[in-house]
């Protein structure tokens, strides 16, 4: 049944239910998700929030964990989710500021000085043309010499076998290597089938300057963190 199955799971854990999501990628390889969507932290997460500044959208808010984080330290944050069950969750948590949607769908009045996309959310590009349209978005959203924070996996650091023969798949398919093609489950529930694009830092870099973002700082690893700043025109 196609379904909020992510949304579901949160509002399972929320109730202090197991709550297990599981991704399943369009090659059959499924994996079980492990994530604490509420408490965890890491240093990359400090080192993200302490490079945001003035007005910041956190896109792929989940269920808040980063949102709070980032209102305790007196930034004003709007929280953005896909999923209906993780704005849910936001509200019941305590955040007022939650919008359910994409970043194509916001039509917010006013504009923001950070955009926060961490928990491997920058792999919401999807594709490189979704990259185009993912910083036209921002781009539209953005004040002048606005910041995007986020983490991304780089998916050339594995010796996985059922993910190096992904790799040459989406190769033979004409696709870049790290593009991943899924879905999550929950119970009986599935999302609709969806894109995520992993890629390392060299990548990311020729995507966004050609759309006009660039890469000034970053804290490299397996999955990094990295800032880019909106180029004047």
């Amino acid at each position: 049944m196609v379904g909020d199955a992510f949304g579901s799971a949160l509002l399972d854990q929320l109730d202090g239910k197991r709550g297990t999501v599981i991704y399943e990628r369009d090659d059959g390889y499924v994996e079980i998700d492990h994530g604490d969507y509420f408490d965890d932290w890491s240093e990359r997460d400090t080192w993200a929030v302490e490079r945001l500044r003035g007005r910041v959208l956190d896109i792929g808010a989940g269920a808040g964990r980063v949102t709070s984080v980032i209102a305790e330290r007196g930034l004003e944050v709007v929280a953005l989710d896909v999923s209906a069950g993780a704005v849910e969750v936001c509200r019941r948590r305590g955040i007022e500021n939650v919008l359910h949607g994409t970043i194509d769908d916001f039509r917010g009045s006013q504009l923001f000085d950070s955009f926060l996309v961490l928990g491997n959310n920058l792999g919401l590009i999807g594709s490189p043309d979704g990259a185009k349209r993912f910083f036209a978005s921002l781009t539209r959203l953005a004040q002048p010499g606005a910041v995007l924070v986020g983490g991304c996996l780089d998916p050339y650091q594995t010796d996985n076998p059922d993910h190096l023969a992904y790799h040459e798949l989406n190769q033979a398919r004409g696709r870049m290597p790290g593009q991943v093609t899924l879905r999550t489950r929950y119970k009986r529930l599935a999302t609709e089938w969806f894109d995520l694009l992993w890629v390392t830092l060299d990548e990311l870099s020729r995507l966004s300057e050609s759309c006009g973002w660039r890469v000034i700082d970053t804290l490299p690893g397996m999955v990094y963190a990295v800032v880019l700043e909106m180029v004047q025109a």
